[in-house]
C-alpha cells in the first residue's frame, strides 16, 4: 500500500511506540495519586508539559493535555469563552475552520452568543481588512486556523494578531496541521490559545494538547474537574502523552529537512503530472499565498474527486477528497468553495499529502495510476 493521506493521520513512529510501550510497562500509576507510583507518573507528565511548552516557545503552566485535536478545539474555545466578561459575548471565526469549530460556532449562536463567520478572500486568506470589518465593541475571542487541512493555505497570524491585541481581544488558533511542520512560536504568532494533536506528528491517536497563555481567564466546561488543573476530566494518559511529546520533538528537530523533502515531492507531482497530460490543477496560486509543503490540494478536472480516490484505492494508493472529519457529508468543502469554486467544481477536489517516508517513486506510482485512469477510463 502507498499511503498519501498524512494530513488525515500518520502512523506512530518507532521512537514514539517504544516510549509508549515503556511508559505503559513502567509508569502505570495515576498522576493524581499521592503514592510513589503516582508521583512517578506526575514527574513524567510535568516533564512532557515543559518539553511541549518549549516546542511552541510558551509557558509550561499553559499546557493542558487532551484526547486530540477535536476535543482540544472544543474545550479550549468553550473554556475561554466561559471566562470572558459579560460585555464580551461576541465570537468571530472563519468559514474554513475544522468542523469541530464550525459546529461549536453554530451551537454558540443557538445559545445567544454573537457569532460572526469571516469569509476569506479569493486567495483563501483572512486579511486585516476582513478581520477589522467583523470586530465589534463586544468581541471577546477570535479563532483563525493556522493552516487549512485541505488546501494547505497558511494564515498570516503575525499580521493579524496585533490588531486583536490592541483591542484586548483573544486569539485562538488551530495548529493541528502546522505543529511540527512549520514553526509555531507563541510570541511571534501572537496567539493566546493554541490546539495541537498527536497523531498528525507520528504520535499515538487519542492524545492532544491545548495551550492557554498564562493570565488568560478561563472557566472549565465541566465544573469540579480536578485533572489537568480542572481543564479536562478523566485520568491523564501519561504513556500517550510521553509518546506524543517524543514524536513532536523528533518532528521539530527535522522540520527544515522535511520541508525541503515535501517541496520536492510537491513540485515533482505537478511538473510530472503536467508533462504526462494529467489534468491536475493546484487549488491555490503559490505566488499569492503561502501553503504547507506537505499538502497538495488539487482539482482533477476530468472526473469527480471521489471517483479518482476510489480508482487510486483499487491500485493500493490512499489519497483523500478532503478532511477525514467531514467524511459522510455530501456538501462540497467550504475550504474549496471559499477559493471561488462552484459546487460542481469543488466536487473535483482531491488532496494528496506527504509524510516523512514518502518517496519520489511513490509519487510516480500515483502519477502512473492517474495517467492510466485518464487514458483508459475517462
Amino acid at each position: 500500500m502507498i499511503y498519501l493521506d498524512y494530513a488525515a493521520s500518520a502512523p506512530i513512529s518507532e521512537e514514539a511506540m517504544q516510549v509508549f510501550h515503556e511508559l505503559n510497562k513502567e509508569v502505570y500509576g495515576n498522576a493524581s495519586s499521592l503514592h510513589d507510583a503516582g508521583g512517578k507518573a506526575e514527574h513524567i507528565l510535568n516533564y512532557c508539559r515543559r518539553q511541549l511548552a518549549a516546542l511552541i516557545h510558551g509557558h509550561e503552566d499553559g499546557i493542558y493535555f487532551t484526547s486530540g485535536g477535536t476535543e482540544s478545539n472544543i474545550l479550549a474555545l468553550q473554556s475561554v469563552l466561559n471566562g470572558l466578561p459579560a460585555d464580551r459575548r461576541h465570537f468571530i471565526t472563519t468559514s474554513v475552520e475544522h468542523s469541530s469549530i464550525r459546529n461549536l460556532a453554530a451551537l454558540l449562536q443557538s445559545q445567544g452568543w454573537g457569532v460572526s463567520i469571516m469569509q476569506p478572500d479569493g486567495n483563501g486568506r483572512i486579511t486585516p481588512e476582513i478581520l477589522l470589518s467583523h470586530i465589534r465593541e463586544n468581541t471577546g475571542l477570535v479563532s483563525i486556523q493556522h493552516a487549512n487541512s485541505e488546501t494547505g493555505i497558511i494564515q498570516d497570524l503575525q499580521e493579524l494578531s496585533p490588531l486583536l491585541k490592541k483591542r484586548s481581544i483573544l486569539l485562538h488558533t488551530d495548529a493541528v496541521q502546522t505543529f511540527g511542520k512549520i514553526p509555531v512560536h507563541a510570541d511571534e504568532l501572537g496567539f493566546d490559545v493554541l490546539t495541537v494533536s498527536s497523531h498528525k506528528v507520528y504520535g499515538p491517536k487519542g492524545v492532544g494538547a491545548v495551550y492557554i497563555r498564562p493570565g488568560v481567564d478561563w472557566k472549565p466546561v465541566y465544573p469540579g474537574t480536578t485533572h489537568e488543573k480542572g481543564f479536562r476530566p478523566g485520568t491523564v494518559n501519561v504513556p500517550g502523552i510521553g509518546a506524543f511529546v517524543t514524536a513532536a520533538e523528533a518532528m521539530v528537530r527535522q522540520m527544515t529537512k522535511l520541508s525541503e523533502h515535501f517541496r520536492k515531492l510537491r513540485s515533482h507531482l505537478f511538473m510530472e503530472g503536467h508533462r504526462l497530460g494529467i489534468p491536475l490543477q493546484p487549488v491555490v496560486d503559490e505566488t499569492r499565498v503561502q501553503v504547507l509543503p506537505h499538502i497538495a490540494g488539487c482539482y482533477f478536472l476530468k472526473a469527480e474527486g471521489q471517483y479518482i480516490m476510489l480508482e487510486c484505492n483499487r491500485s493500493g494508493i490512499c489519497i483523500s477528497t478532503g478532511s477525514a472529519c467531514a467524511v459522510g457529508q455530501q456538501n462540497p468543502s467550504p475550504s474549496v468553495k471559499a477559493l471561488g469554486a462552484s459546487d460542481q467544481e469543488a466536487l473535483h477536489f482531491i488532496r494528496i499529502s506527504f509524510g516523512q517516508h514518502t518517496t519520489l517513486q511513490e509519487v510516480d506510482s500515483l502519477l502512473s495510476t492517474l495517467h492510466e485512469t485518464v487514458m483508459n477510463k475517462l
